[in-house]
């Protein structure tokens, strides 16, 4: 590992990482964010993503040593690390990954168990379905067009790099994809507040569970393809749940 100490706020070696609170600004240079020493660990040592660079502050140097290698480490203190990235910087390190070709729909079709998101845009709701569908046995997620990008900043933090190591698309032909999962085997299961299964009572080697975004739902269009609409069974009264906890109940009942 060969750090690279940077005391010019202007150095041209920082140029990538300025103004990263604009998130399109990042997708269109190619790259995204990956904040604190734990998310940088698990793209320096996921191989998913190429890692582009790393920025620390000097005390990370060391516990990022066993992971660095033959990446551009840059070492600033924390005063140029908030004047170039343009937000909060507290973590004492960041790194950037390379987008690369964006995901195809082709490797999921092989997959046991998808979520599916339609028009989900909230990064918060996006990065704790990646959690969850991450740790509750989901082979990939497929999302429509619209939804929000699970490379963003904070969906790659709420994920706990989940993100980084779940294989992902996104429909390039919405919803006729689905039909391209059914045709592949996989039962459709639409969750829904008003749905007439528990989805506790669905079967199948292979599921793709859809939701939809707060408030909206899954669209009339996407429950009409499903094979089935399932609900959560709830307490009496009006209630309704986080998409990202109904995503979590859905896959651990499923299991």
């Amino acid at each position: 590992m060969r750090a690279e100490r940077i005391t010019d706020r202007a150095d041209p070696r920082l140029a990538p990482y300025r103004d990263l609170r604009d998130g399109g600004l990042a997708v269109r240079r190619g790259l995204f964010v990956a904040e604190g020493r734990r998310l940088v660990r698990r793209l320096l040592a996921g191989g998913r993503f190429r890692t582009h660079s790393v920025l620390a502050t000097e005390p990370m140097v060391e516990t990022l040593s066993d992971v660095v290698d033959g990446v551009p480490l840059y070492v600033v203190d924390e005063a140029t690390v908030r004047s170039v990235v343009g937000f909060a910087f507290h973590r004492g390190c960041l790194a950037l990954g390379e987008r690369g070709v964006p995901g195809s729909i082709d490797p999921l079709l092989a997959a046991c168990r998808l979520v599916v998101l339609e028009r989900v845009t909230n990064p918060d709701n996006i990065g704790a379905v990646f959690r969850n569908a991450a740790a509750l046995g989901a082979d990939g997620v497929l999302l429509s067009p619209g939804c929000g990008d699970p490379l963003y900043r904070k969906a790659v933090r709420v994920s706990m790099g989940a993100a980084l190591r779940l294989p992902f698309a996104t429909s390039t032909d919405w919803p006729a994809d689905l039909d391209r999962l059914r045709a592949c085997g996989f039962t459709l299961v639409a969750l829904t507040p008003d749905g007439d299964v528990d989805v506790a009572a669905v079967a199948g080697a292979r599921v793709a569970i859809i939701l939809g975004a707060e408030g909206d739902g899954v669209s009339a269009a996407v429950r009409a393809m499903a094979d089935a609409c399932v609900a959560i069974p709830m307490a009496p009264g009006d209630h309704s749940l986080n998409v990202a906890v109904a995503c979590a109940i859905a896959l651990h009942r499923l299991r």
